[in-house]
C-alpha cells in the first residue's frame, strides 16, 4: 500500500525502510512453512532493490501475530533505531488477524518511543516519528479517511515490478485463494501478465476517486483531475502532532 510512494521518495533521495513483521510462513498452498518463510525472504530483498530501499528487514516471527509486551518492544527497537519521520501501518479494522495485531503493536509504541526507561538499551530518537495508516476499504466501525493522497501514476511499471518480485504471493497463493487454482503464470503473454497485475491497481483506483479533492489541492486542478491511481494515507493523532500540510508534505518526493 506503500511500494508507489515508496519509489518516489528513493528516487528523491529520501531514506525509506520496509517492516514484515511477521516472515509470512503460512501464506502458501503447497510449500511447507519453512519453504514459505525463506521464500518470502528473499522474495522481498528483490522488492527491496527494485524499490531502492534502505532496508527490507523480515522480523523472525511466525504467523499468528500476538500483540504481546514482547514483540511490542521489538518493534519499539527497530523505530527507535531507524528514527523515522513518519511510521506508515495498517489500521486497526482490518480482515487479517496479522494486520490488525501489527497496526496494536506500532501504535503502542507511538508514545512509548519518547519513554527513556522503555527498552533503555535503544536511544530515544530526536524527533519523535509522525504515525500514519494506509489505505483500507473497511468500513466497520468506520470508513478509513484520506488526509493525503500520492499520485503513482508515473510509477505504475515500477510497483508493478515489486508485485513481480513477491511471485510466491500474487502468482501463487494470492491466486490459488482467489479461486485460480491451476494458474501458471509462465503460460501468460506479457500482456496478459500486466492486466492480471492491474487487478491489484483497482483499490488504488478507488483511492484516488475517494482522495479526489486532496489530489487537486496537491497536484492542481488539470494535473489532479487526470490522475487514475494513489496511494492515500490517514493522519493518526497517537504520534508527535503537526499539520494537515506538514503530513502531507512529508509523502511528498
Amino acid at each position: 500500500m506503500f511500494g508507489g510512494s515508496a519509489v518516489k521518495l528513493c528516487k528523491a533521495g529520501h531514506i525509506v525502510k520496509f517492516l514484515s513483521v511477521t516472515n509470512g510462513d503460512t501464506g502458501h498452498q503447497s510449500l511447507s512453512r519453512l519453504e514459505t518463510a525463506k521464500r518470502r525472504k528473499q522474495e522481498a530483498q528483490c522488492s527491496a532493490k527494485v524499490c531502492g530501499l534502505y532496508e527490507y528487514e523480515v522480523m523472525d516471527i511466525d504467523c499468528g501475530l500476538e500483540p504481546s509486551v514482547a514483540n511490542r518492544e521489538k518493534v519499539l527497537r527497530i523505530i527507535r533505531n531507524f528514527a523515522p519521520d513518519l511510521v506508515i501501518t495498517h489500521r486497526l479494522s482490518d480482515y487479517h488477524p496479522d494486520h490488525r495485531a501489527t497496526a496494536q503493536l506500532v501504535l503502542d509504541t507511538a508514545y512509548i518511543v519518547t519513554v527513556p526507561h522503555y527498552c533503555e538499551d535503544t536511544p530515544i530518537p530526536e524527533k519523535t516519528p509522525v504515525y500514519a495508516h494506509s489505505y483500507d476499504h473497511f468500513t466497520d466501525p468506520r470508513p478509513f479517511r484520506a488526509d493525503a493522497a500520492v499520485e503513482i501514476d508515473s510509477v505504475v511499471e515500477e510497483k508493478m515490478n515489486m508485485f513481480r518480485c513477491h511471485s510466491s504471493q500474487f502468482f501463487e497463493w494470492l491466486a490459488w485463494n482467489q479461486g485460480f487454482k491451476d494458474f501458471d503464470v509462465s503460460k501468460l503473454s506479457a500482456e496478459e501478465e500486466h492486466q492480471f497485475l492491474l487487478r491489484w491497481f483497482e483499490r488504488f483506483e478507488t483511492a484516488a476517486n475517494l482522495a479526489r479533492p486532496i489530489l487537486l489541492e496537491t497536484y492542481g486542478a488539470e494535473a489532479g483531475a487526470k490522475i487514475k491511481y494513489a496511494e492515500t494515507f490517514e493522519f493518526s493523532e497517537y504520534g508527535t502532532h503537526c499539520s494537515m500540510e506538514e503530513f502531507r508534505q512529508l509523502l511528498q518526493p
